[in-house]
């Protein structure tokens, strides 16, 4: 039960299961206003009741969330409240860094007197190891072995300090290589719905399972009734370690669903019609909750793959409240049945289980969305976004027009001559093929969006079963791969005998990870590759992933289109994106007979027929019985014998010891005014984490390449970004290595920019040395979507390791802000009306950004000097733990210093 400090102790009530009592906090009996609250904000108010100590948490914030209305509107009548969330997820490439951060902290921790081991996480944290395996190999049986032996090959120092880390950290758990990708495994197995927690007496109290995650997809929990979302690494790191986080209370959109989909449609048609749809009403930073009686006409998977792109559409949550499908989704996922009437009662008990039949349960909202779903039509999303959503139908018109329209996100810029180039080369049977623009030369069954539904899984199973009975064939030179988000996918695949069609077709299960949907897609054939880079093809990538961002899944793909895996196949057959489904054949049958997309597409009932009775719940039970114990490879795995202080080693590319904590001392640095900087960069809008810090491979040009060339790495070996994240000196050269990248302050596109005082063009990380010898402070100058996209921690901790002090933009994304206050970057925003163009910026001025001597407030305009002009700009430090963090010089140095005073 809550400790006797909370006030709110006096609502905690009990029922009594199976002879054993479970407590709760009826939370709506201490406000009639909590009836009409949004599902999701009833989980926030919960959370600040159970934990109120009148300390971190107070009265004054259950307040706060209990007097949440529609008429909140954020920027104009902003409340801080706190949330502390149940429990953290983490992969590898982001979690890495995290741990390491934890290793080096308990380093700081002793070197200024206090205990090391007092480091731990506090509240339950899982990271799964799925973002580091690649597509190296692909189109053979084998392809998943020599992938799997191929990670390993590459990662076995990460993954024994991963090993290293499940020992040495209380509360800390690891799901092995190839045990699945974190969102899905979270979704079928980790995630309660209601967290019970042991009491000494042997009661339980009861709680909504709640989550934080550092990557920005931990929302496709959301598709279960839980309330979780991505924040930043280190973010993430003070949620390991207790804190609450400090958000503004969000309004909360509310979308309306009515309607059936109709029988040929699938989930991916949906999202990418809703992402659409709530990106052109503006949602950064809201809430988005599902209603209406659409809602019980989709699946548990359905909801899960709409929520997991909830980043994409730029809200926090795309929440879907508990009903009576989530406890069936519990049955099939082999919960216990004890644990799904546990879950029943308490729904029941507190208000949060929801009928989406029932109006009469509809909160209040901020706004409402309203979606027929008989209206939603095939959909594609691209090339460069995944907002950029279309009819299938309109994809040829919409391609031809981005080929000649301006560069930009809707244009590739090509001449009149170029649109007519054609490329050709010879394949190693000996044939010669062509590519043109449109071109398909990959296309991957990729990303827990779409590989946890089986429904899309299973119609793409079907698709690829009715193309190869009709003869249809995929071009051999076009990389195919599937990479299921878990082991179960792989399973239902194989027994409901679809998965050996695929096989047939060149889509082969290449590894159980996230692979080409974070941009680990590995090499395309080098013929194909010369010669779409002799002949600047802009050639396509199709995917089921949730994002296509320029340059992110692979450098030769200029055009990536996001659509669902029976598309993914079309596609592939078609071998080119600007076909004509309607009179376009894909190819022909034995007899000579045109095939049509129509002929081979699966309806809706059909893969309900077989999903019925092909996915079990002793699959799930079958694979998450034994997902822990890991390959023989990771059995073997040896680590250090000393659990309290890692032994860093020195010579590791992979694992070294961060810089944040040299210098520190016990006490706080007092307040300092950034003179004389210079910009370092000067972006446009929808700079993306991805240019800021990429995830895919390293060039062998690179500065991260020499630096590693100078230790000895072959090039065969310099693995990706992504894995490198353990590594600062790596992922601070990588910093802005986007070769994609757009700086006014360069003459041409990728990672460079002009260094000020001798005018001369350099890499991006050669002219920041060369401020750094100069003792030059550095600022950012960009647009409008500062920071979109993934929640990479390094693109925050990269600019802090260039000297990067402030950046200054239009506006920020959500994640991305928060990640730059917890490394001491002040995130400074123009005031409306107002941009770099406006105030006649040209980023070759000298700097001054004045803070007051008397502190910070969030939220207060800070006077910037350019040139000897003064503008104004607003502190982006939303809240008074962000001006507490970033007057610590980051949340990491916070976290130690509290531990340092603890008693």
């Amino acid at each position: 039960m809550s400790g006797n400090s909370n006030p709110f102790n006096k609502y905690q009530k009990s029922f009594t299961l199976d002879g054993i009592v479970y407590h709760y906090f009826d939370v709506s009996s201490i406000d009639s206003k909590f009836d009409r609250l949004p599902y999701s904000i009833r989980v926030l108010v919960e959370s600040a009741v159970r934990n109120c100590d009148n300390f971190n948490i107070t009265e004054k914030d259950v307040k706060s969330l209990l007097e949440w209305t529609p008429e909140l509107k954020q920027g104009v009548s902003d409340v801080e409240v706190p949330f502390k969330p149940a429990r953290v997820i983490q992969h590898d490439y982001n979690g890495i860094p995290a741990i390491v951060d934890l290793a080096s902290m308990r380093n700081a921790v002793l070197k200024l007197g206090g205990d090391p081991s007092k480091v731990n996480p506090v509240s339950p944290t899982v990271l799964s190891i799925c973002h580091s395996v690649g597509v190296d190999f692909w189109r053979q049986s084998d392809a998943l072995a020599k992938n799997q032996a191929a990670e390993f090959r590459r990662n076995k120092e990460r993954y024994a300090f991963l090993k290293w880390a499940a020992k040495a950290f209380d509360n800390f758990s690891i799901v092995p290589p190839g045990g699945g990708i974190l969102h899905q495994v979270n979704l079928e197995y980790f995630a309660t719905v209601v967290f019970d927690q042991d009491n000494e007496d042997g009661s339980k109290t009861l709680y909504p399972d709640s989550l934080v995650g550092t990557d920005s997809h931990t929302t496709m929990i959301n598709g279960l009734g839980v309330v979780g979302w991505g924040v930043g690494g280190i973010e993430a790191e003070a949620v390991m370690l207790g804190q609450s986080i400090s958000m503004l209370l969000p309004e909360v959109i509310g979308y309306k669903l009515v309607g059936k989909p109709g029988p040929l449609v699938t989930s991916t048609d949906l999202v990418l019609t809703i992402t659409k749809n709530l990106r052109q009403l503006g949602v950064v930073g809201k809430f988005v909750e599902f209603y209406g009686p659409g809602v019980a006409e989709l699946s548990i998977t359905d909801r899960a793959t709409i929520a997991n792109m909830g980043p994409e559409y730029g809200a926090t949550v795309g929440y879907f409240p508990a009903d009576e499908k989530t406890l069936n989704y519990m049955k099939l996922t082999n919960r216990s049945e004890k644990k799904i009437e546990v879950v029943r009662q308490y729904l029941k008990v507190t208000g949060q289980m929801r009928n989406y039949n029932d109006e009469t349960q509809d909160p209040e909202y901020t706004q409402s969305l309203y979606l027929d779903l008989a209206t939603v039509v095939s959909s594609i999303s691209g090339p460069k976004r995944p907002h950029d959503h279309m009819a299938v139908v309109d994809l040829p018109k919409d391609f031809k027009s981005c080929l000649s329209s301006p560069i930009g996100f809707k244009g590739f810029g090509l001449t009149a001559e170029a649109l007519q180039t054609v490329g050709e080369f010879q394949w190693a049977d000996g044939k010669t093929y062509k590519l043109q623009h449109g071109s398909v030369v990959l296309a991957a069954i990729t990303a827990c969006t779409n590989t946890s539904n089986p429904s899309v899984m299973l119609g793409a199973g079907l698709l690829a079963k009715k193309a190869v009975e009709k003869g249809l064939t995929i071009l051999p030179y076009i990389k195919t791969s599937m990479s299921p988000g878990s082991g179960v996918v792989a399973y239902y695949l194989r027994e409901s005998g679809v998965l050996t069609f695929m096989e047939q077709l060149g889509f082969d299960i290449v590894g159980f990870g996230c692979m080409t949907c974070i941009g680990n897609s590995g090499p395309l054939d080098e013929n194909v590759a010369n010669t779409i880079e002799e002949n600047n093809l802009v050639c396509a990538g199709v995917l089921s992933g949730n994002r296509n961002f320029e340059g992110r899944i692979h450098p030769n793909t200029r055009a990536n289109y996001l659509a669902s895996p029976p598309l993914v196949i079309v596609y592939a057959i078609a071998g080119r994106v600007d076909i004509d489904f309607e009179k376009e054949p894909l190819g022909v049958d034995a007899s000579g007979k045109p095939v049509f997309l129509r002929d081979i597409w699966p309806t809706r009932s059909e893969i309900q027929e077989v999903e019925a009775k092909s996915v079990l719940p002793s699959m799930f039970h079958d694979v998450y019985s034994k997902f822990r114990l890991g390959s023989m490879e990771w059995q073997g795995l040896e680590v250090q014998h000393d659990l309290s202080i890692y032994n860093w080693d020195s010579a590791s590319t992979y694992i070294k010891r961060p810089p944040y904590f040299d210098g520190m001392t016990r006490e706080v640095p007092k307040l300092k005014s950034i003179e004389k900087a210079r910009c370092l960069l000067f972006l446009g809008d929808s700079v993306t984490t991805d240019h800021m810090s990429p995830a895919g491979a390293i060039a062998r040009n690179s500065p991260a390449a020499r630096f590693l060339a100078d230790r000895n790495v072959t090039p065969r070996d310099f693995n990706t970004y992504g894995t490198r994240r353990g590594n600062d000196a790596v992922m601070a050269r990588g910093c802005y290595a986007n070769i994609r990248l757009v700086n006014k302050l360069s003459s041409k596109i990728g990672p460079y920019t002009e260094h000020i005082p001798s005018g001369e063009e350099l890499e991006v990380f050669g002219s920041a040395e060369r401020y750094r010898m100069d003792a030059t402070p550095l600022i950012v100058i960009a647009g409008k979507e500062y920071g979109t996209g993934s929640s990479l921690d390094w693109a925050a901790k990269g600019p802090y390791m260039l000297g990067i002090k402030a950046i200054i933009a239009e506006s920020y994304e959500r994640i991305h802000r928060s990640n730059l206050v917890g490394m001491g970057i002040m995130p400074l925003e123009f005031l409306p009306g107002q941009n770099a163009d406006t105030l006649q910026l040209n980023g070759r001025e000298v700097f001054n950004i004045y803070l007051p001597e008397s502190g910070l407030k969030p939220g207060q305009k800070i006077q910037v000097e350019a040139n000897g002009t003064i503008f104004e700009t607003i502190l982006r430090c939303d809240t008074e733990v962000d001006i507490t963090y970033y007057q610590n010089g980051g949340i990491l140095q916070y976290m130690a210093r509290k531990i340092l005073s603890a008693k």
